[in-house]
């Protein structure tokens, strides 16, 4: 006898990594991309200059900070009805992306700007992965 579907009507793919992998890129990752997006904001704000202490400290503090908030959104957005976890995830990502080009000496208005813009779209993708995949309690259908 072949084995029942879910209740949804849709079976689950296997899962196959060990909890141990899933543990060291929920954290691994956050930490990766903070590298990453700390040594891109020292790089715009050192603008092709020469490579200084406090623009290294610079870098790492605003990868610490970014590490930090990259946790405690992957941690805290899901608890949220989908409306909410996608503008926290994309707020996130906004502010983010209004952060590094206002290193560049760009104007406020335009770092601003530039972030509504990231976070408005991002929100939309966002919102319509959620609106699909979960019903309105936020558990998942698919």
């Amino acid at each position: 006898m072949a084995h029942a579907a879910p209740r949804g009507g849709f079976a689950r793919t296997p899962d196959v990594f060990s909890p141990r992998v899933h543990l060291a890129a929920r954290y691994g990752i956050p930490v990766v991309l903070g590298l990453v997006y700390g040594y891109w904001a020292a790089a715009n704000r050192r603008d092709g200059g020469p490579i200084t202490g406090w623009n290294i400290l610079f870098g790492f503090v605003t990868a610490l900070a970014f590490i930090v908030l990259c946790l405690a959104v992957a941690t805290f957005a899901p608890l949220l009805k989908r409306e909410l976890h996608s503008a926290v995830k994309s707020g996130f990502a906004g502010a983010a992306v209004g952060f590094l080009y206002s290193q560049t000496g760009e104007s406020v208005l335009r770092s601003a700007a530039l972030g509504l813009v990231v976070a408005a779209g991002i929100f939309v993708v966002f919102f319509y992965r959620y609106y699909t995949h979960e019903d309105g309690e936020g558990n998942r259908i698919r």
